[in-house]
């Protein structure tokens, strides 16, 4: 499978890794790694292991084999530069604060978007919600070829948007859009992965900037809640009264770039000396 939907845009001396959701795609933080560039960061968007292809290669991973594409991606990035962000989307705000826990020495501050520990926003139906079952389910065998079909409105509140978005989604070209569902063995390992990085949240002392849609139709503001009680390290937080989940593209996009380089400019700034890769 290629990584060809991996980016990466050169800048200066700090550097963001940016992580997209399950079955998402790098595409959904292009934007955001457009405008952190241009405030000066060097940028890379990490293609996780199994996403933009079939679904059978999705399967063929597991949530250690995700993780393991982010360190990997954080590991080459922070040779290149003196201090290192790292910021995600969904299941990539659970990865990018898995990677502040595991390597605290490595990482300067973290950017929780949308963060999705349970799947509890009001678009999600009963059976969303019990997703907690999936691991046990995949264990015995059950649902290998079931999928949560994603619904309406897809976590975008910009309808035009959301029309151009659902039509690649729904045409097959996975690496553009992602798939159209969730493989319920890919949910499963992203409950596990939840339960484990939940756990290790008290390990975070990176600053945390944690940005969530007030109205999030796939993940409720007590994700966002969860993170800032539990993480050590300072954290700020911006609701978003105008966008669904999917933040780095919706219609308040360019308020979550501006906020989020403003806040690693900040975390920047207060670190006296750089971070100098060992």
């Amino acid at each position: 499978m290629s990584n060809s939907a991996a980016f990466q845009f050169e800048g200066g001396r700090d550097g963001v890794l940016l992580i997209h959701g399950l079955t998402g795609t790098p595409t959904e933080m292009r934007l955001v790694g457009k405008g952190l560039n241009r405030a000066g960061y060097t940028v890379v968007g990490v293609q996780l292991a199994g996403h933009c292809g079939s679904e059978d290669d999705l399967l063929a991973t597991t949530w250690q084999d995700w993780y393991a594409s982010v360190e990997a991606a954080a590991e080459e990035l922070r040779g290149r530069v003196d201090r290192l962000f790292v910021a995600g989307l969904s299941m990539g705000a659970l990865l990018a604060l898995r990677l502040a826990a595991m390597r605290p020495d490595w990482i300067d501050g973290v950017g929780v978007f949308g963060a999705t520990f349970r799947y509890d926003g009001w678009s999600i139906g009963w059976t969303g919600r019990l997703s907690f079952l999936l691991p046990l389910f995949k264990r015995l065998g059950i649902g290998r070829r079931r999928s949560f079909i994603e619904q309406p409105p897809y976590g975008i509140r910009d309808e035009r948007l959301r029309a151009q978005v659902s039509a690649a989604m729904f045409s097959g070209d996975s690496e553009a859009a992602g798939l159209p569902g969730n493989p319920w063995p890919a949910l499963a390992e992203m409950v596990k992965l939840s339960r484990d990085v939940r756990r290790r949240l008290p390990q975070v002392v990176a600053p945390c900037f944690i940005a969530h849609a007030a109205d999030d139709d796939v993940a409720s503001i007590a994700n966002a809640d969860l993170v800032a009680r539990r993480v050590r390290g300072p954290i700020e937080m911006l609701l978003l009264a105008d966008s669904y989940h999917m933040i780095t593209i919706d219609r308040e996009r360019r308020m979550l770039i501006e906020r989020t380089a403003d806040f690693f400019n900040r975390v920047a700034r207060d670190t006296r000396s750089p971070r100098m890769a060992a």
